[in-house]
């Protein structure tokens, strides 16, 4: 099944949400912990929810979990059991269709858009490991020990009953392999590929992203090819290089241009909404049709987009 297939159909782009975990420290929360984001999902998921729900009424199309960091290796060490890691696990995927079901219950959320989707964040191993792995995908472990690490976060995200999964921010191709072997094992599952990359060209890890996204054509459970936790200013070369050796849809969802020092967890520089907005305006251009934000992006950069995606004529895309 492809639930984005239909939506693109009718609509010239999809919105995604912006970033959570960052997000989630905006609005207080110390995310100072190698669970990161999954931490919120034991203290206080009340305020995922919320962070879901103010998402949706900027205007996004698509809701991505709070399952990025959360893993049962992840919380066993915290000393939970693995039901209990389970339980969590699950709990994200509900958070976010609590929120959906709740703002599509409200008629006047309805009218010009479509029923927004939920996509399960299958974020990548390195996140488990919180030494900023994930941003050069030296793991050293084969494909099948990956797709053993990945099952039973997958498994419980589709029982839960998500529309699509996102496996995002994905640093080397070999984890992409993996992913895709592991999808073969549930037939009616469906998933969008976003990586994360170091330049106009290549994946952290060193792999051209047009060599990941030509592979990935040929795989019929991934409904879109993309990148994601990246730089603004490399997407047009990015997306271009993806284009040209893949008929899936593209999707983009890059960080609000502030830059990370993974070593020191801090950003630095500015970002606003509205510069966001105008830039997601040549990514529809070069060829993108989902669009959203990753880290320091606010639902003020989701509304910034979703005005400008409201306003865009069928005639754009047909």
């Amino acid at each position: 099944m492809n639930p984005l297939a239909p939506l693109l159909a009718r609509y010239p782009v999809l919105v995604l949400d912006g970033a959570l975990a960052t997000e989630l420290e905006r609005r207080g929360c110390d995310l100072h912990d190698p669970l990161w984001s999954a931490k919120v999902l034991i203290e206080a998921p009340d305020l995922i929810q919320q962070v879901h729900q103010d998402y949706f009424e900027a205007g996004a199309d698509c809701a991505i979990t709070a399952s990025y960091q959360a893993s049962v290796e992840g919380f066993m060490q915290r000393g939970l059991s693995r039901s209990e890691a389970l339980d969590l696990i699950c709990r994200s995927a509900r958070l976010a269709m609590e929120a959906r079901d709740a703002f599509w219950q409200e008629p006047s959320n309805r009218p010009g858009r479509p029923r927004p989707l939920v996509a399960a964040s299958v974020g990548p191993y390195g996140a488990f490991l919180a030494d900023g792995s994930e941003y050069r995908g030296d793991y050293g472990l084969s494909e099948a020990e990956l797709m053993d690490f990945h099952r039973p976060r997958m498994a419980a995200l589709l029982e839960a009953g998500v529309d699509l999964l996102a496996c995002e921010t994905i640093p080397c191709f070999s984890e992409a392999r993996a992913l895709v072997r592991l999808l073969a094992e549930f037939p009616n599952a469906s998933a969008w590929f976003s990586f994360s990359a170091r330049d106009e060209a290549y994946l952290w890890h060193g792999e051209p992203l047009a060599e990941c996204a030509a592979w990935l054509d040929g795989q019929p459970q991934v409904v879109a090819v993309g990148v994601n936790c990246t730089a603004p200013r490399y997407l047009p070369a990015l997306i271009e290089a993806a284009r040209a050796v893949t008929r899936k849809p593209i999707v983009v969802y890059p960080n609000s241009g502030e830059t990370y020092d993974p070593e020191r967890r801090l950003w630095s520089g500015v970002s606003d909404a509205e510069t966001f907005a105008s830039e997601a305006r040549r990514w529809y251009a070069s060829g993108a049709r989902l669009i959203g934000g990753c880290c320091r992006t606010t639902p003020d950069h989701i509304r910034s987009i979703s005005a400008w995606a409201r306003s865009l004529p069928p005639e754009c895309f047909t």
